[in-house]
């Protein structure tokens, strides 16, 4: 057995999100949120699950970081809840809330941990959506202001910054398939927000550079992987329809200042129009210091009339399967790497998000999750093989680092290196957990 190296000064991590986590909904001034809404409407999320506990991690900031310090991590990527610091989404901010972050902050610094900060993972205060949300173009002055009350407050501590994570989600997810909130099922609001997000990316990036923020900022768009099922050219075109719709459309606007055309003509066809106001495109694409990376799962696709909207069909008996029932494609996770560089720049990339569900008993304590062991090994290597190709990978961070409210399926889908026991709150690191820590102490993996 050989081993493959990872670089000496490689970041390892592991990440989570506000709202998946926090818990305390109602506490010290926190206002309510799209989530808190959507998840309190009956048949939204699978077994009426709530973020309202969580995983109380609000209240054990100190039980969380043990957990991080005996994994081992050198950076960990959490979000920021606005409606903590804005319950209202503006006006006033709430010092309860900023203190909440600063104390994490503090803490993990103190245990060599650096803080890797998401300003907005979702959570949009339900005071703006009253008002048409991200569809309303209001809603980015609001997130400047936002964003610029947390920097004033963490200037110096936090040397890593990601705006927005996962866009599509944001725009696609939640306002055309519904799926999440807001739950609107509307393509013209889905672009509509999708274009507004990206121009709230752009003008906070220049309000950090205006600030003289310390550090360095960037966004963290998902990406998944397409690959023609044959080279006839409508499979080609189909890929290419699904893999623009879903990486290029975020990524290109902020690294090349331009909407892909081939998406531009495709949703015109289809009588769709993208509302860009001038100067829009060069406020997108203010220059950015590093690229997040959120990875999990790809397909083959082949051309299909009238199957969805980009006329196209997943072929994916191909494939083995995550918990969640998502194709395990490591090599899509190395096509993907390779392909930003050659189509972007030598850009900076974190892996900001990688990981996998999967159910795992429990026995005599302890949890066996061999599956989530296969994926993240599978994984790594696909990563490996990336740095071994030249692109400029920093560091890589697991999701996530506990079991914990996964979105519209509540609490049934465990992507966590630590599980939580959603009754007690009881955290039990998984096998994962070990073995993840083995890897962080040598930088390297048995092959």
């Amino acid at each position: 057995m050989g081993k493959i190296q990872f670089p000496d000064d490689f970041y390892w991590g592991t990440a989570t999100a506000s709202y998946q986590i926090e818990g305390a909904y109602n506490e010290d001034g926190r206002g309510p949120s799209i989530w808190d809404t959507f998840s309190n409407t009956p048949g939204k999320v699978l077994n009426g699950d709530t973020g309202d506990v969580a995983c109380d991690s609000y209240h054990r900031i100190d039980e969380d970081i043990e957990l991080l310090k005996g994994l081992g991590v050198n950076m960990y990527r959490f979000s920021i809840a606005w409606p903590r610091v804005y319950p209202h989404g503006s006006g006033e901010p709430n010092p309860r809330g900023l203190d909440y972050y600063e104390e994490l902050i503090d803490k993990l610094l103190a245990n060599g941990i650096e803080p890797f900060v998401t300003l907005y993972h979702w959570d949009l205060p339900q005071a703006l959506q009253d008002v048409r949300g991200w569809e309303n173009r209001a809603t980015i002055d609001a997130f400047i202001a936002y964003s610029e009350t947390v920097f004033r407050r963490l200037n110096g501590k936090v040397k890593r910054w990601l705006t927005l994570n996962e866009p599509w989600c944001i725009s696609i997810l939640s306002n055309f398939i519904g799926a999440h909130a807001p739950g609107k099922q509307n393509m013209q609001a889905a672009l509509d927000v999708a274009h507004h997000i990206l121009v709230a990316h752009g003008l906070t990036v220049k309000r950090f550079r205006e600030l003289g923020i310390e550090g360095e900022i960037g966004f963290a768009p998902n990406t998944e992987w397409r690959e023609p099922y044959s080279t006839r050219p409508e499979d080609v075109r189909a890929a290419a329809l699904r893999n623009g719709s879903f990486n290029e459309w975020f990524l290109s606007p902020v690294l090349k200042g331009s909407y892909p055309q081939l998406l531009l003509d495709y949703y015109a066809s289809k009588g769709y129009e993208l509302k860009i106001m001038p100067g829009d495109m060069e406020i997108i694409a203010e220059p950015i210091d590093f690229l997040g990376i959120n990875y999990y799962t790809g397909s083959l696709l082949r051309h299909s009339p009238g199957n969805d909207f980009y006329d196209s069909e997943e072929i994916s008996a191909y494939f083995n399967k995550t918990g969640f029932d998502w194709n395990i494609y490591a090599d899509g996770f190395y096509n993907v790497l390779t392909w930003i560089q050659r189509t972007y720049c030598d850009i900076p990339i974190y892996i900001t998000e990688n990981g996998a569900c999967y159910e795992a008993d429990i026995v005599d304590g302890k949890i066996n999750d061999a599956e989530r062991i296969s994926f993240l090994r599978d994984h790594f290597m696909a990563l490996h093989r990336a740095i071994e190709s030249g692109v400029p990978i920093k560091g890589c961070m697991v999701w996530s680092l506990m079991d914990n409210f996964e979105w519209a399926y509540g609490y049934s889908k465990p992507f966590g290196l630590v599980h939580v026991n959603f009754n007690t709150l009881e955290r039990i690191p998984k096998a994962s957990y070990y073995w993840y820590n083995e890897i962080i102490r040598n930088s390297a993996l048995d092959v």
